[in-house]
């Protein structure tokens, strides 16, 4: 039995050496990190000699041992990135491969494992990248200064020529725009061909001046009933529509007869208040200029260049309606912001257009506006403007659906076989179309017309 005494001299003794031999916390945690670091080959004394050295900084990296104070190499400590050397024949040339595929580890002569690297040819990449297509430059008209002369001048559009020449391809005969209304119920058309030339001029001046907000055809059946139903002025003159006609009838009649276009009040007392104007300023005639025209009640700017041209033969200006302004401001010819009104339009037109196109500009646009690009519900994927990339405006959705139709082909149904192959060239118009068998479905086709406003 152990005296008490030595037994506590004992456990105090013994708990002094246990203090002694662990060290502090942060020196233990950093020593315990010390153990992971790469001290070489376990054979190399000098490494596993290494000795940790403790700083007065409290960083991990100060108990890390220096390894390469202990004259160890640099590239022991790091991760080997390099290639195996190959052992390989004497005589044999080394191969070094940008891209290489290791083979199947091969024995030496000697029976140790080698690797063998094998150089990869270079191989060209056989497909190449389309070019992405260059956007063509599209510049709306914009005026220009001469820097030796000074004087400004007004540039076009750079592809109006374009715009123009596929827009006269669809307003002729089998294109998207044809059968227009205009083309067979417009002002300059209805006048009668069997009146006198006095009376023609006097029946297209009236014909325009009942077209503003009223459609062609309801405006063609207005201009029939003066035609036939206007009684003549006097015992044994001609009926029908004339000036003399006109200044005699009672405004509740005349009025009666014009009863389906728009504001017929207002232009029941423009025609008569006209006809007077007419008959006393102008030899009973109309005006041959554009400011007696436009003296005229009732009888604006567009008014009064469409009446010279189609009652006298002379284009002065240009006829711009509402589908006129409509159509170049989203073709974005007249620039950022637009014009502001068929005025603006007509002025900014003539500053570039040439003066050959004034006259028929009207017909081609009023047409247009009619049959394809509609105020509302436009027909982008039937326009070739569209179809082409060449209107701004045009809607995506239906110029890719057009684009598909143009070139579709519909398969075996089974019961019924179609096949229909439709091609369109884009520079030369030529269509190939195929059919073998076509089935109808029934259906109504709703022909759409404009209200002008």
């Amino acid at each position: 039995m152990t005296p008490r005494i030595p037994r506590n001299t004992t456990d105090f003794f013994g708990g002094m050496a246990r203090l002694a031999a662990s060290p502090p916390r942060r020196i233990t945690r950093s020593s315990t990190l010390a153990r992971f670091a790469y001290t070489g080959t376990p054979d190399n004394p000098g490494t596993a000699n290494a000795q940790v050295h403790h700083g007065n900084s409290p960083d991990i990296e100060d108990v890390i041992p220096d390894i390469t104070s202990s004259g160890s190499s640099t590239s022991l400590r790091k991760r080997k990135r390099t290639a195996t050397t190959a052992s390989v024949p004497q005589g044999a040339t080394p191969l070094v491969a940008r891209k290489s595929k290791k083979e199947p580890d091969a024995k030496a002569s000697n029976g140790a494992e080698v690797k063998i690297e094998v150089e990869s040819e270079d191989v060209a990449a056989t497909s190449t990248i389309p070019a992405k297509p260059t956007k063509r430059q599209r510049k709306p008209a914009r005026k220009t200064t001469d820097p030796s002369t000074g004087e400004s001048a007004v540039s076009p559009p750079t592809d109006w020529e374009e715009m123009y020449a596929v827009v006269r391809s669809m307003r002729s005969e089998g294109g998207a725009a044809s059968n227009a209304a205009v083309d067979t119920m417009g002002c300059e058309r209805l006048a009668l061909s069997t009146a006198s030339p006095r009376d023609q001029r006097f029946q297209t001046l009236v014909a325009l001046m009942l077209s503003s907000q009223t459609k062609d055809t309801v405006n063609a059946v207005a201009m029939h009933r003066l035609q036939t139903e206007l009684a003549p002025h006097a015992p044994g003159a001609p009926p029908g529509l004339n000036l003399e006609n006109i200044l005699a009838v009672a405004p509740a009649r005349l009025n009666e007869l014009i009863y389906a276009v728009g504001f017929h009040n207002n232009k029941t007392k423009y025609l008569q208040q006209a006809a007077a104007i007419c008959r006393d300023a102008h030899g009973g005639d109309i005006p041959d200029s554009i400011a007696g025209l436009v003296a005229l009640p009732g009888v604006g700017p567009k008014m009064a260049h469409l009446c010279l041209s189609a009652a006298w033969g002379r284009t002065e200006g240009i006829g711009v309606d509402v589908h006129v302004h409509r159509i170049t401001n989203l073709w974005g010819w007249h620039g950022k912001g637009g014009s502001k009104n068929p005025e603006d339009t007509r002025a900014k037109l003539e500053s570039w257009l040439p003066r050959d196109r004034w006259r028929e500009i009207n017909t081609l646009l009023v047409g247009l506006g009619q049959t394809v690009c509609l105020p509302v519900g436009r027909r982008c994927g039937d326009c070739e403007l569209g179809l082409r990339g060449l209107c701004r405006a045009a809607e995506r959705k239906k110029v890719l659906e057009g684009r598909k139709l143009r070139e579709s082909v519909v398969a075996d149904v089974k019961g019924d076989t179609v096949v229909k192959v439709e091609t369109e060239r884009a520079e030369g118009m030529e269509k190939e179309l195929v059919v073998n068998e076509v089935v109808k479905d029934e259906g109504v086709d709703a022909k759409i017309e404009e209200k002008e406003v």
